[in-house]
């Protein structure tokens, strides 16, 4: 009996909802999801591959599974005619990973006021201080950086 991991596709946005059914099927479903900032909520839960969950079965044992329309699969992921799958350990070392960035302070990067970054911008390339933090994912930091033998305010 060899149990192993498949990727299954979602109905759009149904992430969430899939994996709940699933499981009150008494399917092994592995959905990653992680923290992000939320203006609205503060922080939010949202899927990591969006669209996307992993069922563990032995399809040798008791074939591939039949879905309910509740489950919301739209079938597994394929290249041609294989369906691929995925050793334990690389869902397990994901499933860490995920548990690390939610562990923090979700999925995006805050910088921290003083911290010193790197800005790239068409054909600027330099160092910058940050003066004022970003307060979420969709807003912009604040920065001192150096431009034409000055220092100037950017975001």
């Amino acid at each position: 009996m060899t149990r192993r991991w498949y990727v299954a596709r979602t109905e759009s946005h149904a992430d969430h909802l899939a994996a709940y059914e699933l499981g009150l099927d008494e399917f092994e479903v592995f959905s990653p999801r992680v923290k992000i900032a939320d203006a609205r909520v503060g922080k939010a839960d949202v899927p990591l591959f969006p669209g996307y969950l992993f069922l563990r079965f032995d399809p040798e044992v008791s074939g591939w599974p039949v879905f309910r329309s509740a489950h919301r699969i739209r079938g597994f992921l394929r290249f041609g005619e294989e369906i691929p799958w995925l050793p334990d350990i690389i869902v397990e070392q994901l499933a860490d990973r995920v548990d690390a960035i939610n562990g923090g302070d979700g999925l995006w990067r805050r910088f921290k006021k003083g911290e010193t970054v790197r800005v790239v911008s068409g054909n600027l390339d330099s160092l910058a201080v940050i003066v004022e933090e970003a307060k979420s994912p969709q807003s912009r930091a604040k920065v001192l950086l150096e431009f034409m033998g000055g220092l100037v305010q950017a975001q």
